[in-house]
């Protein structure tokens, strides 16, 4: 690509905010040249409400980042595709995979680019983890993702309504990593998922995996929060990642990780994926949530309250 691209950013709320707005602002391949949203703005970007009137106003604008929830997505991603614009999709990418299969056969009728990313599997010490598995069976491994929805998603009620996965929001983060530094697929087994009574999704949860895989997913968290996943293979290598896989230590040891930071690594990513006109569409850690939701044994947990 010659000079900055133009995107525009749709949906301005916490994650455009903290994440999109300064990873767009410190590139030098991407220009805010627009935004949409109900309410929030980015100063110095034209600010639109409608989709339909910004694309039909910017013709300019071939890329289009979604950051708003999953459930609404579906359709101001059809409308950007339709248009002939390559599109990023915040996690997960999608309210359901038949959507999401949907956009991607869209995409490829369109003849442009779809991207459904996944940040976490950005982060610095998730391919130095994927390295270290390579061509070994993993024996065991343990997932413990456990944050406070009060500080990450502050008075956001959908993340409690359907399509807003409670707890497997931030949970679908641990499986994006798992299914990339897993050298061999794993499935579901069993999962409980405690629900508060006055909500409509898991609050905490417990999983259980084919490959001697456990995880516990818990979004009431108080103090220190933990990311972690830590595997030992059938060898005795024992792989660590931690920091919501910022850090990866193997058998002890410390390893050399990324220095780019998981959203401006997405948006270099992008950058190579128009540059190819190709696609990257991987649902794998939303067929997991898919099966959890399917197979998981519901528990009443405490009504929540903001």
């Amino acid at each position: 690509m010659v000079g900055k691209t133009k995107v525009a950013l749709v949906g301005i709320g916490k994650i455009a905010k903290d994440q999109h707005v300064p990873s767009i602002a410190t590139s030098d391949e991407w220009d805010l040249a627009a935004t949409v949203s109900r309410e929030g703005t980015v100063e110095g970007a034209p600010a639109y409400t409608d989709i339909d009137t910004m694309l039909a106003e910017n013709p300019d604008i071939g890329v289009v980042s979604l950051c708003l929830p999953p459930v609404p997505r579906y359709d101001f991603a059809a409308a950007c595709l339709r248009a002939g614009r390559h599109v990023m999709l915040e996690k997960p990418p999608g309210a359901t995979l038949a959507e999401c299969y949907d956009l991607g056969a869209m995409a490829a009728d369109a003849g442009v680019v779809l991207f459904a990313t996944w940040h976490s599997r950005m982060a610095k010490g998730v391919q130095a983890a994927k390295a270290a598995l390579t061509g070994k069976t993993v024996e065991s491994g343990r997932i413990d993702w456990k944050e406070n929805v009060r500080q990450w998603h502050p008075d956001q009620d959908w993340v409690f309504e359907p399509g807003g996965m409670g707890v497997l929001d931030p949970g679908i983060n641990a499986l994006s990593i798992l299914t990339e530094v897993l050298p061999n697929p794993v499935h579901l087994k069993s999962a409980t998922l405690h629900t508060p009574s006055n909500r409509q999704t898991p609050i905490q949860a417990e999983l259980t995996f084919t490959g001697g895989i456990t995880a516990s997913l818990d979004w009431l968290k108080e103090g220190q929060q933990t990311w972690e996943q830590r595997f030992t293979t059938t060898d005795g290598t024992v792989v660590h990642l931690l920091e919501g896989g910022n850090r990866c230590v193997v058998d002890g040891e410390e390893q050399k990780v990324s220095n780019l930071g998981e959203y401006p690594a997405l948006y270099a990513r992008m950058t190579d994926l128009v540059r190819l006109g190709k696609s990257s569409v991987d649902l794998a850690p939303m067929i997991h949530v898919s099966d959890i939701m399917t197979l998981g044994t519901r528990k009443d947990a405490p009504d929540f309250e903001w």
